[in-house]
């Protein structure tokens, strides 16, 4: 990956209240991430995160899903909105429909998401449930490249979470998505400055300061 041009135009695709994709909105705001967000689309008519991109004059789609007769109809729409925008980064946060294998590979090293556990540990739902009822010591958040396979695909950055012993899910997931909000920017940051390099299925992040290998080899955000 590298960035042969900046800003990096970026899609976001989001179900819900859109916290992750706020996170992003202040990055690109802010200059902390060298992109722009080009395209906001939710399959959630309701989804508050629409109003959060509308806020910031940030173009927005809506594909409903259950309009659609199959996942790979509703996935060709997606692909062709974003192909439109000509956005060279997907980011899906908190996206809540599962994607074809088709589009993983037609977005293979371009596109990210964010899940609220440390994969390989705690993949699909519910997973602040998941951990406490393993009696898991730690939980936290990944950011990783998607693959076909749900909740796979390498890993860029996590942030650890210590589980209290008066967690529930609920507590857990506040403090999981602060940290969220800490490492999705700075993930797209890498990417935009063309500093991800996969080998296999480990990713480099190449020229890491001293405050960024901080991050990656001790990654607790509490």
């Amino acid at each position: 990956m590298n960035a042969d041009s900046l800003p990096l135009p970026i899609a976001v695709l989001i179900s819900g209240g859109g916290s992750n994709l706020q996170a992003l909105i202040d990055g690109c705001a802010t200059g902390m991430i060298p992109g722009r967000i080009v395209l906001v689309i939710s399959n959630n008519p309701e989804a508050f995160g629409i109003k959060r991109a509308k806020h910031h004059h940030i173009p927005t789609r809506i594909v409903d899903h259950r309009l659609y007769a199959n996942r790979a109809a509703f996935d060709q729409e997606l692909a062709r909105l974003i192909d439109q925008a000509e956005a060279q980064l997907v980011c899906l946060a908190g996206f809540m429909r599962v994607l074809t294998a088709d589009f993983t590979h037609h977005y293979a090293g371009r596109l990210i998401n964010i899940h609220p556990a440390l994969l390989p540990a705690f993949p699909g739902l519910h997973v602040q449930r998941q951990a406490i009822e393993a009696g898991a010591r730690f939980s936290g958040a990944t950011v990783h490249f998607v693959v076909p396979e749900v909740d796979a695909g390498p890993i860029i950055v996590q942030a650890v979470v210590p589980v209290l012993a008066d967690d529930t899910p609920d507590t857990l997931a506040a403090r999981i998505l602060h940290q969220e909000h800490r490492i999705y920017p700075l993930a797209v940051r890498w990417f935009a400055q063309g500093r991800l390099q996969l080998e296999g299925n480990r990713v480099r992040v190449l020229n890491a300061d001293e405050k960024e290998q901080d991050v990656l080899i001790h990654p607790t955000g509490e």
